[in-house]
């Protein structure tokens, strides 16, 4: 804690030079002398209303009297003579710099001693909270988190009005500072485990969190860094994320980041969706049956498939359809390797293609290559087919790291079929098992694989069926 000083010259020459003031064309000092005394505000052009200013420099023209020059005069300051909502005296240098910076308006006046006005009057530039487009819904409400801390705060608080839920403050970043919040409710959290994230959060040494929620993960998981199975579970919907923590989840919000981080984590967690709450319990049940059954289904298609390709002498003969007519001019390895990269980059280019071409030309362009591929003989038209199936299936999971990590595991158990036959499908098996069980996540006491690992049959058919809502 850097400490201001008694001298008014010396505080603002300090000030000056911390926040670059004459290099800094949006870092505005406004000079001002009011009754006599000089009065100085910094604020950030931008973060600041127009209208909110204008209206405090007139109070502040009104004022007879900044005080005494005593050690209490700022406080006095702020009780009898600040109008705004936020505002608290500080003596800590430091403080002020850093609440310049995140947007706040700082007064200084001849009279206030060692101390200096913070005035919350902030207004950052947002987008509105519209649904998100990697989250949505059939059923449900259409808001989403946003990049601002303070909405996203603000959304949770209009879901739950309980007088337990806390929603703490931590800052992370020796350079960004970036602004966090922990989100939870003392009778439903374990507070052992939240006090174990605090102190995880606040013990974080990085410049700054680039990449928002997800460098905050990384800070707080730094080991294992090969396992692609997701750490933790995110989402963008106010909604979802409110149910959780109304059953005990810790979730942690990152500001400039539109999504938030549930704690503690399991896999399971990853193949619940919000529909399966908008529906009746049957239908909803149904759902997420259907969505489990596709996905799981198509992580092993592809490598059971090329392992009955390989071995058709195994392959009864009710089943010999599966075997191709024609396997085209390259191995089928290839083939599925290959397609399964032409499918990323498929997604690649619809993500840097204008909205109203991206869906056209996924479509199109996928069409368009499969059907030129068969006919030149470079790709079997099984395998299209089976791969056609991988990723759709794909989309009925909206985990985008989940689904990757089944990629590679998929690709992997292909290399090891076709090194070492059937040992390859065991050993392409035991590793998705092996990287599950070892995946280091940020769950305290929890297991990855709970509630199957501590057994919990309770909790384990909430996740399986939809249940009536008591």
């Amino acid at each position: 804690m850097q400490k201001m000083s008694f001298d008014f010259l010396e505080n603002i020459q300090k000030i000056d030079t911390l926040l670059n003031v004459e290099e800094n064309f949006d870092i505005i000092k406004k000079e001002m002398e009011i009754n006599s005394r000089k009065v100085i505000m910094y604020y950030v052009d931008g973060f600041v209303t127009a209208s909110l200013m204008q209206k405090l420099i007139i109070h502040l023209m009104s004022v007879k009297d900044f005080g005494d020059d005593s050690e209490m005069a700022s406080e006095r300051f702020v009780v009898e003579n600040v109008p705004g909502v936020e505002a608290e005296a500080t003596h800590d240098l430091d403080f002020l710099i850093k609440m310049v910076l995140s947007g706040c308006s700082a007064i200084l006046a001849e009279g206030l001693g060692n101390g200096a006005i913070i005035v919350d009057n902030r207004s950052y530039p947002a987008r509105v909270t519209a649904e998100p487009e990697n989250d949505k819904v059939m059923r449900g409400s259409r808001d989403g988190f946003v990049e601002t801390l303070i909405f996203n705060t603000a959304m949770i608080r209009r879901r739950i009005r309980d007088t337990n839920l806390v929603v703490k403050y931590a800052s992370v970043g020796e350079r960004s500072k970036t602004d966090i919040s922990i989100v939870y409710i003392k009778d439903k959290a374990d507070p052992d485990y939240v006090k174990n994230i605090t102190e995880k959060i606040n013990a974080i040494k990085t410049d700054s969190l680039v990449m928002g929620h997800q460098s905050l993960i990384e800070c707080l998981i730094k080991r294992k860094w090969y396992n692609p199975f997701p750490k933790v579970r995110c989402t963008e919907r106010p909604d979802a994320a409110c149910a959780s923590i109304l059953e005990g989840s810790v979730i942690i919000i990152c500001d400039n980041s539109p999504e938030a981080l549930i704690l503690p984590t399991s896999i399971f967690d990853f193949l619940q969706d919000t529909d399966d709450y908008y529906f009746p319990p049957i239908t909803g049940s149904y759902l997420r049956l259907v969505r489990q059954l596709v996905f799981w289904s198509a992580t092993i298609l592809t490598p059971i498939w090329y392992f009955l390709v390989s071995n058709p002498n195994i392959v009864p003969e009710w089943l010999a359809f599966v075997i191709p007519q024609e396997y085209g001019n390259v191995p089928i390895l290839v083939q599925l390797i290959v397609v399964e990269l032409v499918i990323d980059g498929l997604k690649l280019a619809s993500l840097n293609t204008p909205s109203v071409m991206s869906n056209s030309f996924g479509v199109i362009g996928g069409l368009l290559l499969g059907d030129f591929a068969v006919q030149v003989g470079w790709l079997s038209a099984d395998v299209i087919f089976y791969m056609a199936i991988v990723s759709i299936a794909s989309f009925t999971q909206s985990n985008y790291e989940l689904g990757y990590a089944l990629k590679f595991i998929r690709i992997i158990t292909l290399i090891l079929i076709a090194l070492i036959n059937a040992w390859g499908l065991l050993v392409g098996a035991a590793l998705a098992v092996f990287l599950i069980v070892t995946n280091e996540t940020v769950n305290g006491k929890r297991s990855y694989l709970y509630p199957l690992i501590p057994f919990n049959a309770k909790a384990l058919s909430r996740l399986v069926f939809r249940r009536k809502k008591p």
